[in-house]
């Protein structure tokens, strides 16, 4: 069901990008957005794993400086029938890890030193293929597209505030009432759908990563020590656009209840611990 939520999910931001360019800035409005967020996130699709891993000064390792996490990964991605993606080790306490790169030939996982403090080895093992599913299941590219689109339409409302302001009024056979509230709902539903997605492919990396290692409670324990401990000390100088690539929100929560924490669920990157938690254990006897 996840994979038909992201489909839905995805035709939902392409048909967004379709109304509010029509009513933003036209056909040429929404081609310039297109073009625009293209050219930003296809540079960043393309060099993705140099970026995050240079940006989180991750080290890379190999069998002769560590053959416990290398090993592994081997294992693993033999399992799930993938090439062996290199693997880096990032020097941070906070226990965290995520996969980039453009497809499965060009991949990487990494770790920070503080998730080998914390988990058993069949723990780490849930983790990294919880990793290895969204190297399979080729998310960044899922997340490039529709950074791709949201990027679009918040352009387009940034085009069509900045030809309001010079006596221009996008398409003109939209009431301009209707065009205010355009450039200010379109980006943040274009927002509220690319966290979804991205939530929804986190249930998938989950569920991947469960049978290629053949046993959920790996990863379900996991996550329950990596939520603790990131909401006791959450990890410094996180860059916000690559929250969505960890395995757990490296980014605090401060919202506790009330309307305020579902607004923070709607904008968030990751789905519900509990949840997660909940989905994986009710694999116990299936996989």
């Amino acid at each position: 069901m996840n994979y038909v939520k992201t489909a839905i999910l995805l035709a939902a931001l392409a048909a967004l990008l379709i109304f509010a360019g029509g009513a933003l800035g036209g056909k040429q409005g929404a081609m310039i957005g297109l073009v625009l967020a293209g050219v930003m996130n296809i540079g960043s699709y393309w060099f993705s794993d140099k970026i995050i891993l240079r940006m989180y000064k991750a080290k890379e390792v190999t069998s002769e400086t560590d053959p416990e996490l290398t090993g592994i990964v081997s294992e693993l991605a033999q399992k799930a029938r993938l090439p062996m993606p290199k693997v880096y080790v990032m020097d941070k306490d906070v226990p965290n890890a995520f996969a980039t790169g453009r497809n499965p030939h060009h991949a990487a996982v990494a770790v920070t030193s503080g998730i080998r403090k914390i988990l058993t080895r069949e723990e780490l093992m849930g983790v990294m293929a919880h990793e290895l599913a969204h190297v399979q299941n080729r998310d960044i590219l899922i997340a490039t597209i529709s950074a791709t689109i949201a990027g679009a339409i918040s352009y387009m409302a940034q085009i069509a505030m900045w030809s309001s302001m010079f006596g221009g009024r996008g398409n003109r056979s939209v009431h301009p009432a209707v065009l205010i509230v355009m450039m200010i709902l379109a980006p943040i539903a274009a927002m509220i759908i690319q966290m979804a997605i991205s939530r929804s492919r986190e249930y998938v990396a989950d569920k991947v990563g469960a049978e290629i290692v053949g046993n959920p409670t790996y990863l379900a324990e996991a996550l329950k020590k990596l939520e603790y401990h990131n909401q006791r000390a959450p990890m410094q100088k996180v860059n916000d656009a690559t929250a969505h690539m960890f395995i757990v929100s490296p980014l605090s929560s401060k919202a506790s209840g009330g309307a305020g924490f579902k607004m923070h669920r709607l904008f968030s990157t990751h789905p519900p611990m509990d949840e997660r938690i909940r989905r994986l254990e009710a694999m116990v006897g299936i996989v």
